[in-house]
C-alpha cells in the first residue's frame, strides 16, 4: 500500500510558477506509475500529466510546454514544475500511484492563480 502527501500549492499570480511535490511512504515506489490531476469547482478531475516507472511522460494539451513532471525514486517523491500559470490553472491538484490495478490518492493541494 501507499500512502501520498502533496505539498507545494499556494497562491500565486498569472504567469508565475509553483512546483507540487508528492512524496510516498509505504513499498516498491518505484514500481508505481505517477500521475497528477486537477479538479476545479463544478469540472470534473483531469489528468494534468503522467509519468511511468519507466520514466515516460504524458501531459494534457493545456499545460504542454509549461508544466514538467518529473520522479525521483530515492526520495520517494513525484514532482510537478508549473511555469507560466494561467487563471484557468486554479484547482485542486492531486497526485496518484498506480500498480496492476491498484489505486492510490493523496489528499490535494490548492493552487490558486490569480493578480
Amino acid at each position: 500500500q501507499v500512502q501520498l502527501v502533496e505539498s507545494g500549492g499556494g497562491l500565486v499570480q498569472p504567469g508565475g510558477s509553483l512546483r507540487l511535490s508528492c512524496a510516498a511512504s509505504g513499498s516498491s515506489f518505484s514500481i508505481y506509475a505517477m500521475g497528477w490531476y486537477r479538479q476545479a469547482p463544478g469540472k470534473q478531475r483531469e489528468l494534468v500529466a503522467g509519468i511511468t516507472s519507466a520514466g515516460s511522460t504524458n501531459y494534457a494539451d493545456s499545460v504542454k510546454g509549461r508544466f514538467t513532471i518529473a520522479r525521483d525514486n530515492a526520495k520517494n517523491t513525484v514532482y510537478l514544475q508549473m511555469n507560466s500559470l494561467k487563471p484557468e490553472d486554479t484547482a485542486v491538484y492531486y497526485c496518484d500511484a498506480v500498480h496492476l490495478g491498484d489505486v492510490y490518492w493523496g489528499q490535494g493541494t490548492q493552487v490558486t492563480v490569480s493578480s
